[in-house]
């Protein structure tokens, strides 16, 4: 599923003001840093080998120590994908440089910490765009929580198969190497947090879009099970057909004949630029059913009993309709095919316009429904918590009235960027920021978002938190639309059992 993360809102890192240096030694060597007033901030640590020439298309391996002291005071690069020409951000936030040797993380500690609980973030950015240096994890230190913030491989480079990798690879792992990324990096955090002062008994994985979609596949992947305590998705999406390792090969063969190459061998598919695999190899990036790491998706995991039983946040926003576009589809349109049966569900909206009509399906089809239904389906073991984020900001009314995908991030991370002056900042923003980024901060803490009286989710009630204007615990949100989608869904979420 393409879920773009969109620029207006990512938060850009900048420089700390008044910082001073600071040190830590981990696994590959000693990494020189910075410490503020509320955090020691470690930038651009490696997590794993480079992907590079042999380890292209290979799981990550092991880092490789360095010499000396480490610069960890500057962003490093972003993983390779497409840039704009005139150096601004692309869709996923990221510019500047990068590079095939991009697997590193980047670590906001809380000054003097000892077993404080850990928070792994993973950007979106439709599995194509974006990078974790983006972020900037200090409020967390701040409020005692080490943040994690990684680099994992995209595009092509990601998720990517052919039958000659399949072949050489034997019963190795394949395919999804932006996915095996993360989980190296969660096993990195396990081995080495204790250095910043975290607890690795107690980490929580988090994302949005892509990053959430992620979260839900390794929520289904056995191999991350212990790497993580809690996890929270944010605007995951969640169903969809399975896509298996044959439908990856098949479209690998297309990627290579777009390159030029006919039956290629192994080698030469790794000898293509990196620069040119991203122009022109073509596909639906992001986790899929490979046999080996991942033996189900998200759906068939939840549906069967068999997702990592850890507590889980779900939600998604009133406008991800703002993603229609990514995906070619023109909401009018959309509207304008949908049934009778789906019009009468959807009265009030189809009586506006099949725009608004279009619009609301896909907001519910695409992110709601799935959320509700995974909230439901996650509840039958460890506790789960369902919200809606339609928080508009102030600098965006009245022209927007939907909280459009990945609105909710700078809230989560209290962070504006550094595109947006603290003067546009009005105090409901800030209210709305100290609000959500404590339910998170709280969620890490003791497993539980102990704020605003949002209860744990239970079908039966089928309440949940909306972050909005105003917040409140909401009874039945849109339950006959939600009901209606998951009807629809019900076929094929009843094969994946």
């Amino acid at each position: 599923m393409k879920l773009a993360v969109f620029s207006t809102i990512l938060a850009l890192v900048a420089a700390p003001a008044l910082a001073q240096s600071v040190k830590a030694t981990v696994e590959g060597g000693v990494i020189v840093g910075t410490e503020t007033p509320t955090a020691a901030i470690y930038r651009n640590i490696p997590y794993a080998a480079p992907p590079i020439g042999p380890l292209r298309w290979a799981p990550p391996a092991r880092g490789v120590p360095w010499a000396g002291e480490r610069d960890g005071t500057k962003a490093g690069v972003s993983c390779m994908q497409t840039m704009r020409a005139d150096g601004a951000p692309n869709s996923g936030s990221a510019n500047g440089p990068m590079s095939e040797d991009c697997l590193q993380l980047n670590v906001f500690a809380p000054k003097g910490a000892r077993k404080a609980p850990v928070m792994v973030w993973l950007h979106g950015g439709s599995h194509r765009y974006g990078a974790g240096w983006i972020y900037d994890g200090s409020n967390f230190a701040r409020d005692g929580v080490v943040l994690v913030a990684i680099n994992y491989r995209l595009g092509p480079l990601g998720y990517f198969a052919h039958p000659a990798l399949t072949q050489q690879a034997g019963a190795g792992m394949v395919g999804n190497y932006g996915l095996m990324d993360q989980i190296a990096a969660l096993e990195w955090v396990k081995r080495n947090i204790r250095t910043f002062g975290g607890d690795p008994a107690n980490v929580t994985v988090f994302g949005e879009s892509a990053g959430g979609a992620s979260t839900l596949a390794l929520l289904a992947a056995r191999r991350s099970k212990g790497l993580y305590q809690k996890a929270v998705v944010q605007s995951g999406g969640g169903w969809g057909a399975p896509t298996t390792l044959a439908d990856k090969e098949a479209e690998g063969v297309k990627a290579a004949a777009a390159l030029g190459l006919t039956a290629p061998a192994a080698d030469q598919l790794r000898a293509v630029p990196a620069a040119d695999l991203i122009a022109k190899a073509q596909g639906d990036f992001g986790p899929f059913v490979d046999g080996r790491l991942m033996k189900q998706t998200p759906a068939q995991a939840f549906a069967a009993g068999r997702a990592n039983d850890v507590p889980l946040i779900i939600g998604s926003n009133s406008g991800e309709d703002s993603l229609m576009s990514e995906f070619g589809l023109g909401a009018a349109a959309v509207g304008k095919a949908l049934p009778q049966a789906v019009r009468t569900v959807y009265a009030q909206e189809a009586a506006q316009s099949d725009e608004v009509l279009g619009r609301a399906v896909f907001t519910d089809r695409a992110f709601g429904a799935p959320a509700r239904w995974t909230a439901a389906k996650a509840a039958k073991g460890k506790p789960a918590w369902l919200y809606h984020f339609s928080y508009v900001g102030s600098r965006f009314r009245p022209m927007v009235t939907r909280a459009f995908h990945a609105a909710e991030i700078q809230y989560v991370f209290e962070y504006w960027g550094r595109r947006t002056p603290l003067s546009m900042i009005k105090p409901d923003d800030q209210a709305m920021a100290t609000l959500m980024h404590g339910c998170w901060v709280a969620f890490a803490k003791t497993g539980k978002p102990d704020c605003a009286g949002w209860p744990a989710y239970d079908p039966k009630s089928d309440q949940l938190m909306e972050f909005g204007a105003p917040s409140g615990v909401r009874t039945n949100f849109r339950k006959s639309r939600l009901d209606a989608q998951e009807a629809a869904a019900l076929p094929t979420l009843e094969l994946a059992k």
